[in-house]
């Protein structure tokens, strides 16, 4: 979803609220993000310019930038020309998603400017761009080819406005004048339609009108009835309304709370599918979703030496275990190695030096049948016996390491699936970090000398039961083994999937009595923290902490338990 016209003149309302606010600082915390940090009678406020690809926008943040040792050169262009400058105006033509701030500030003669920063928020190519009074372009986050055929982004270059679009604006152009022009693209389909004609309309948004206008966005508009096509001067006159009067932004998220879509209106179009969650204001509605979705991109690609690690560690193992899979079925054969040896040896008297094989009675088996024995002539028959008697010994000795060794390897490819599942739900850098040096302490992940030892996390996931029992939830191997074998008494109850990776989780009984419900909540809660996530009827153990322990040398998170009970339940969080 990118931000549509429509809904960056929310933004601007928002934004001319503190014309005449003073701007004290200026970051660039990555190539294509600004944050302005605002100061008015109100207070302090962070303005965020992003032109960064599929999430180009503009709004007030909450979000404190880490910022680069030293600042790039466009920051210290914008801090130059908008160091202790005022917001005199912010401006948007129509409904086109290019927003323009104007400052004032004074040069270094003392002379009053009113540079210009432009945030066009368009296409696959966004910009911000600082101009000075007279529109000369100054600098850019994106300059263009001087060789294409394009506008001209470049210092000293006269600023030019992207091409406009033949599409209307329904704050200028009457909406019964639009009706007509929505219902005379008669083959395409109605959300189409609306999509092609109205200016500052997201794909979202046009779905939903023609929702509103037909029940059925994918209608063509030769399909309409008359009273449908009647109805749509009074759809797009309640999109007005919309746009000019309501503050209703909203964003779409899913059963798990992962937001989809926002929207300056109500969609209703997913139906129960996505859940429309109402904010207090616009500005909070894009820094809410974006937070969310950029920490999760951050997360991943801050973890990929880790998924990179245990892809080749797992692809290893596993491969290591089936070849010693193979191994282990060559020593099924053992007992003839002894019975050849034992059969030999009863029966010296009457071998002969140099045969290459005998033929004896098989007294091992009840019917006495006959057994050939290979022998090797270079040797004697009591030493054909011993060598037997050696191959058995060394296939006894080696299905016993084969054995241990396949169970090591299970234990491992069972701890990086749990590392693996943990990577998959840290929803932040310290539970990164956290998982990081649980690697660095196992041993499988080295560091150099130079880098810094990271602090754990030591916050759990917590819930509270309506009784006011808490449910603590580790996020890591590291916290599993913590909130398990330290922070948990003995008479809370331990709840993990079963066979399944995922967080060990603890009904931390603080009532005497704890309820069916609780259990059945914290089972849910376990299995929702879980690689199970997404499934159903999930297989969920409990039982007494003082019933779970960790066998010497066992990795992170690894534990034995006894006296369990199994649920079956469906992975879900509290809603309330």
């Amino acid at each position: 979803m990118s931000l549509d016209g429509a809904f960056l003149s929310k933004i601007k309302n928002e934004l001319i609220l503190y014309v005449g606010a003073h701007l004290d600082k200026i970051y660039q915390p990555s190539r294509d993000e600004l944050v302005f940090l605002l100061r008015s009678k109100e207070g302090s406020k962070r303005l965020l310019l992003s032109a960064r690809q599929g999430s180009a926008r503009v709004h007030f943040t909450s979000f404190k930038p880490d910022n680069p040792p030293s600042p790039p050169m466009f920051c210290m262009l914008m801090r130059k020309y908008l160091s202790a400058a005022r917001l005199v105006s912010v401006e948007q033509t129509g409904l086109e998603r290019v927003l323009t701030l104007t400052f004032s500030s004074l040069n270094e003669m003392g002379d009053v400017i009113y540079p210009k920063v432009i945030c066009e928020l368009i296409g696959s190519q966004p910009n911000i761009i600082l101009t000075d009074t007279f529109g000369v372009i100054l600098d850019a986050v994106r300059r263009s080819d001087l060789e294409a055929n394009t506008r001209i982004i470049q210092p000293g270059a006269k600023y030019l406005p992207p091409a406009k679009t033949d599409k209307l604006s329904i704050l200028t152009v009457k909406t019964d004048l639009l009706a007509k022009e929505i219902l005379t693209k008669e083959n395409r389909t109605l959300s189409q339609a609306v999509l092609d004609t109205l200016e500052g309309v997201s794909p979202l948004v046009a779905r939903e009108i023609a929702l509103r206008i037909a029940g059925d966005f994918q209608k063509n508009v030769s399909e309409l009835t008359d009273g449908e096509k009647m109805n749509v001067t009074g759809v797009l006159n309640s999109l007005l309304r919309d746009i000019t009067e309501k503050e209703n932004p909203c964003i779409l998220t899913d059963s798990k709370g992962v937001p989809k879509e926002f929207s300056f209106t109500e969609i209703t179009q997913y139906g129960p599918e996505l859940k429309c969650e109402f904010l207090s204001s616009f500005s909070e509605t894009l820094d809410t979703f974006y937070q969310k979705r950029e920490n999760a991109e951050r997360i991943r690609r801050a973890a990929t030496d880790i998924y990179k690690l245990l892809s080749i560690l797992m692809q290893r193992t596993a491969r290591k275990k089936e070849l010693r899979k193979k191994d282990l079925e060559k020593c099924a054969d053992r007992e003839k190695y002894r019975i050849y040896g034992e059969l030999l040896k009863a029966n010296l008297y009457l071998l002969k030096a140099g045969s290459k094989s005998v033929t004896l009675s098989n007294y091992y088996d009840e019917n006495l049948s006959d057994i050939v024995i290979p022998l090797d002539p270079s040797i004697s028959p009591a030493a054909n016996a011993d060598k037997y008697f050696k191959e058995y010994k060394k296939s006894y000795t080696a299905e016993k390491m084969l054995k241990e060794l396949i169970e090591e390897d299970e234990k491992d490819l069972l701890y990086f699936e749990s590392v693996l599942d943990a990577l998959t739900r840290a929803e932040t850098l310290s539970e990164l970090n956290d998982i990081r040096e649980e690697l660095i302490e196992s041993g499988i992940l080295h560091i150099s000398s130079k880098q810094k030892k990271a602090k754990a996390n030591e916050t759990f996931r917590q819930y509270v039961t309506p009784k006011g029992n808490k449910i603590l939830v580790g996020k890591n191997n590291r916290q599993n083994d913590r909130l398990t074998l330290s922070v948990a008494k003995k008479t809370d109850i331990w709840f993990h999937t079963k066979n399944i990776p995922g967080s060990h989780t603890v009904l931390s009984v603080q009532n005497a009595e704890v309820s069916d419900d609780e259990i059945i909540l914290a089972a849910g809660i376990a299995a929702y923290h879980s690689k199970a996530q997404n499934s159903s009827s999930v297989p969920v153990d409990y039982t007494l902490i003082k019933y779970v322990k960790k066998p010497n040398g066992a990795k992170p998170g690894m534990v034995i338990y006894s006296g369990e009970k199994t649920l079956f339940v469906t992975p879900q969080l509290p809603s309330f």
